[in-house]
């Protein structure tokens, strides 16, 4: 369930982290719903994508089974099977999550794997940044937001995407509907705000688990805290999304100062 960063042997660290800091993604990589058989394309980022274990199949758990239970992420489970889960994942066993796991067990272990990393999902380093981007609106709010999100290590970006997409998905089921046969389908009732107000915390962190001793953030954070997440689950899409300008202006910069990135990427394909 640990993250790891692979190292791109063929070329110098420059280069590496060169490639690394781009985070460049082909469009049709973040559309969900590409056909399996076909190839996948491949971004200028070469790394492989980096989500923990645990992370993807609790997203792909209640994706499957969750997305129409009432309150989910609120409401209460077991402390003892969420533990038990928890120190499967964290021996590295091959943890197999169907129905009959609970939906909120689920729930809270991806919560609490998000509330203890190490180093939040958002690095600390740029929690000011990116509660700064409350203060602003409309296209610079998100232009700032994407610039930041390009910091992202590898790993953490790759994660954030992931669950930001299942967040989406989440959202999307807030209200009841109904099926074909004109049965309700109840509605989760967490809608973008409710699960921003979740996850905001667990996200964006100021202080590590534990050292919390100056008391509890304070109403503006909290309140920038969750505005900042709703704009990231509401516009992932578009702001994992490099637009083809900036990727053909990286290439020729690249060009003209790291010409062995270029070989390298012209040999992948």
């Amino acid at each position: 369930g640990a993250m790891s960063v692979d190292s791109i042997t063929d070329l110098s660290d420059n280069a590496s982290k060169l490639l690394e800091a781009l985070q460049l993604s082909h469009p049709h990589e973040l559309d969900p719903r590409r056909s399996q058989g076909k190839k996948k394309p491949l971004s200028l980022n070469p790394i492989t994508r980096q989500v923990p274990r645990i992370v993807d199949r609790c997203c792909t758990h209640l994706e499957t089974h969750g997305l129409q239970t009432v309150g989910i992420f609120r409401v209460g489970s077991s402390k003892k099977r969420v533990q038990q889960l928890r120190e499967e994942f964290d021996r590295g066993l091959d943890v197999f999550l169907d129905e009959h796991q609970s939906v909120h067990d689920v729930a809270a272990l991806l919560k609490e794997f998000l509330r203890d990393m190490p180093d939040s999902l958002i690095p600390r380093e740029l929690y000011g940044a990116f509660l700064s981007t409350a203060t602003l609106e409309g296209p610079a709010q998100l232009d700032t937001l994407q610039l930041l999100l390009f910091l992202l290590p590898p790993c953490h970006s790759d994660t954030l995407l992931r669950l930001l997409r299942f967040l989406a998905q989440v959202a999307r089921h807030a209200e009841s509907s109904w099926d074909p046969e004109g049965c309700k389908i109840p509605g989760n009732k967490m809608t973008v705000s409710n699960l921003a107000t979740v996850f905001g915390p667990n996200i964006l962190q100021k202080e590590k688990p534990g050292e919390k001793d100056d008391g509890a953030l304070n109403f503006e954070d909290s309140a920038a805290i969750i505005l900042v997440l709703q704009r990231l689950i509401e516009h992932h899409h578009s702001l994992f999304m490099v637009s083809p300008e900036m990727q053909c202006d990286v290439l020729r910069r690249l060009f003209q100062t790291d010409p062995d990135v270029i070989e390298y990427l012209l040999r992948r394909k």
